[in-house]
């Protein structure tokens, strides 16, 4: 059983920065890859970012690539997204989850384990 819990979430304004950081239990968490996925009002949920158990491996929706850094802290047993350069259309609750395969796939029917989610609002 993998339990992952989120904070970091907040009210930014337009341009702002904010770093998610998504706790996880499990003796094995080094080896799992880990995601964050977001959910806007009204819309299915999408993929934000990949990072897998080798901590050079990772991925970007095109949406945030250039903006948003995965990195995990594999001795704290922990996952962060950096946003920076926030815009409104990143306001949404921001999931993060654990895909055991250790794949960091773009795909959510492929992660194991979520945590509950954090909101993230952008004032325009």
């Amino acid at each position: 059983q993998v339990q992952l819990v989120e904070s970091g979430g907040g009210l930014v304004q337009t341009g702002g920065s904010l770093r998610l950081s998504c706790a996880a239990s499990g003796r094995a968490f080094s080896r799992y890859a880990m995601g964050w996925f977001r959910r806007a009002p009204g819309k299915e949920r999408e993929f934000v970012a990949a990072i897998r158990w080798s901590r050079d491996i990772t991925s970007y929706a095109d949406s945030v690539k250039g903006r948003f850094t995965i990195s995990r802290d594999n001795n704290k047993n922990t996952v962060y997204l950096q946003m920076n350069s926030l815009k409104p259309e990143d306001t949404a609750v921001y999931y993060c989850a654990a895909d055991l395969e250790g794949l960091g796939s773009r795909y959510s029917y492929e992660y194991d384990y979520w945590g509950q989610g954090t909101q993230v609002t952008v004032s325009s």
